[in-house]
């Protein structure tokens, strides 16, 4: 996404009301008048904990938001909410406990009244319900498939929605098919096929691609020693790690070559 749509993004009620919960504390503890009187103090400076807390948080959201990979303002922000209002927390219990909880009632009540926005442009994607689903697919269709395992909960597989819906529609055709499955709400399918669903997985989102019913690429991948090979899921990366324009080339010629045979079968009926 661009930076134009990235800020009409921002004037939506889940980032406006995260944004002013991860700043609150920070925000209210340098206003002079409203600092004395929430904190009870003359002076409005961070001390020590506070320092060590923020500068802790820092790191945290910079090491998650890059393993998250996050390559746009929009997808860090996403990546780094829980962190911010989880320290904005301590924060507050650290001053006041009263204010602790009503923080914290605050940050319940605004996870559930006002949910992150989903994707809802345009796609091309089938989503399977259950792993049988998906493995009958793959067995009967002759179609390349590109399937994305992922769950609904993991901030990268978030962040991957909307680019693999655009993928999806700048590339699908009839013999060439984008489809997503849940391993969060589908357990059985992530065992299947290798994808953790765990909390602490690495693997989310996986990218499998399928050709004649079998696992041909897969990103991110396991390297000679077993250990999972960094994947950053932005276009460019899946177009050049699967080679989807030789796929979208390929998968033309074989529609038009199809059409022909078809015609020509006509023709002889005639």
């Amino acid at each position: 996404m661009s930076l134009k749509s990235d800020l009409v993004q921002l004037l939506k009620p889940y980032y406006l009301v995260n944004i002013i919960l991860s700043l609150s504390y920070v925000t209210l503890k340098r206003i002079p008048g409203v600092c004395n009187y929430l904190f009870s103090t003359d002076n409005c400076e961070f001390e020590g904990r506070e320092t060590e807390i923020l500068f802790f948080l820092i790191i945290v959201v910079m090491m998650r938001t890059r393993k998250a990979g996050s390559v746009t303002m929009i997808n860090y922000l996403s990546s780094s909410f829980i962190y911010t209002k989880i320290a904005n927390l301590i924060l507050w219990f650290n001053a006041d406990y009263l204010m602790g909880i009503i923080y914290g009632v605050i940050f319940i009540l605004g996870a559930l009244l006002v949910p992150e926005p989903t994707y809802s442009g345009p796609t091309k994607v089938t989503y399977f319900r259950g792993e049988q689903s998906l493995s009958e697919q793959l067995s009967t269709d002759n179609s390349v498939w590109l399937v994305a395992f992922y769950t609904a909960w993991n901030p990268a597989c978030v962040n991957f929605a909307p680019i693999f819906a655009k993928l999806s529609v700048d590339y699908g055709l009839n013999n060439l098919k984008f489809g997503k499955i849940d391993i969060g709400r589908y357990p059985e399918a992530g065992k299947n096929y290798h994808v953790s669903d765990s909390s602490m997985s690495k693997q989310l989102p996986t990218v499998i691609l399928f050709q004649d019913g079998k696992e041909v690429i897969r990103r991110p991948t396991v390297d000679s020693k077993g250990k999972l090979v960094k994947f950053l899921f932005s276009e460019e990366n899946i177009k050049l790690a699967f080679g989807l324009n030789n796929l979208y080339e390929k998968a033309k010629t074989e529609l038009k070559d199809n059409s022909k045979v078809s015609n020509a079968d006509m023709k002889k009926v005639n």
